[in-house]
């Protein structure tokens, strides 16, 4: 993962506008978000917003856009930084409880963010440094080699930011006790021996 580009210049999207456009995420979803309904949302007319040049997908820019460059900008650091496999897993779980309270509206309006286009046709790419920190840790032999690299990484990232969103927005936990709690128990599953099934013992005929 490089570094962050410059973000791009374009039409200003106002803190108004980012909240009328996270309330209609929250009401509707990505599929159903529009330049109308978000203009309404805000009391503006839709002509006035047209005029200034914002669209649909500007507003989707402004929000899904500065959350990937984020990740992007947070995550840099921890892929270039020293340390074993599971040091950097630790410190990127870590740093995504801490990327998500920055979003934690956006978070609690849609689980759908992480899942949008980072730009016009560039799919998400928010697994790239846990599948490294995993891979790099079963070589390290500080983690244990996971059977789908890719699989692992995947639920590593939901069980921190979900939890991490719930408990934040929902329950109100202060942000160093919830992030310090997730990633223990994210870490506790990653590193315990996986154990087999015990087979079911076939009855001895009698």
């Amino acid at each position: 993962m490089n570094a962050a580009p410059q973000k791009q210049t374009g039409p200003a999207v106002d803190e108004e506008l980012r909240r009328a456009t996270i309330d209609v995420l929250r009401e509707r979803g990505f599929s159903g978000l529009t330049l109308e309904r978000v203009a309404e949302i805000g009391g503006r007319a839709r002509s006035t917003l047209w005029r200034q040049g914002l669209t649909r997908e500007v507003l989707v820019e402004a929000l899904v856009g500065e959350l990937a460059e984020d990740f992007r900008q947070t995550m840099y650091p921890i892929l270039t930084s020293p340390g074993s496999g599971l040091e950097r897993l630790t410190r990127g779980l870590e740093a995504l409880c801490d990327l998500i309270d920055r979003h934690l509206p956006l978070m609690l309006a849609t689980d759908e963010a992480f899942h949008q286009d980072t730009a016009p046709g560039v799919p998400p790419d928010y697994l790239h440094p846990f599948i490294q920190f995993l891979r790099e840790g079963a070589r390290d032999g500080s983690l244990p080699e996971a059977e789908d690299v890719i699989r692992a990484a995947d639920i590593a990232f939901n069980m921190a930011a979900w939890p991490y969103v719930h408990l934040r927005g929902r329950h109100e936990w202060p942000a160093e006790e919830a992030r310090s709690t997730v990633v223990a128990v994210v870490l506790r599953g990653i590193t315990a021996p996986v154990t087999s099934r015990p087979s079911k013992r076939r009855k001895e005929p009698t």
